[in-house]
């Protein structure tokens, strides 16, 4: 059995993080294959439902990434998914999910740099933590 390799999910605001994304691919910018991206539009839209089921279906870890506060296209959103991250990371622990594995970051659209680092970063925290506690329950 090799080694490792987390699966992480994360939500991105289509205005900054995901074009920081796309900046980081067209520099060609290395970064980690083991994130899948779901762009939305904004993070205000990500239901706090879709992080949990990404938990229970055996993500090591999920990120929400949108506009720097202030910045927002749609005024409030990345406020009201602060708010959102904030009440998950008190609750994660009650379903056995450690609060490392969701994070909330501000991206803007030039830090394809910025961008790259955090998914780099993000890999190697989650993989010190290993597998997640749905994934090692799941029965195939």
């Amino acid at each position: 059995m090799g080694e490792f390799e987390p699966t992480i999910i994360a939500f991105v605001c289509n205005w900054c993080t995901y074009t920081a994304a796309d900046l980081a691919g067209t520099a060609r910018l290395g970064y980690p294959t083991n994130v899948r991206l779901i762009r939305v539009m904004c993070t205000g839209m990500v239901d706090p439902k879709y992080v949990i089921k990404a938990f229970l279906e055996g993500a090591d870890a999920v990120l929400v990434s949108g506009c720097n506060p202030g910045d927002c296209h749609y005024i409030n959103g990345n406020y009201k998914a602060r708010r959102r991250i904030k009440l998950l990371k008190e609750i994660l622990p009650q379903f056995g999910f450690e609060n490392e594995r969701l994070r909330l970051t501000w991206i803007g659209a030039s830090d394809g740099i910025v961008f790259a680092d955090i998914m780099k970063e993000m890999v190697t925290q989650i993989k010190g933590l290993g597998p997640s506690e749905a994934k090692t329950a799941m029965v195939i």
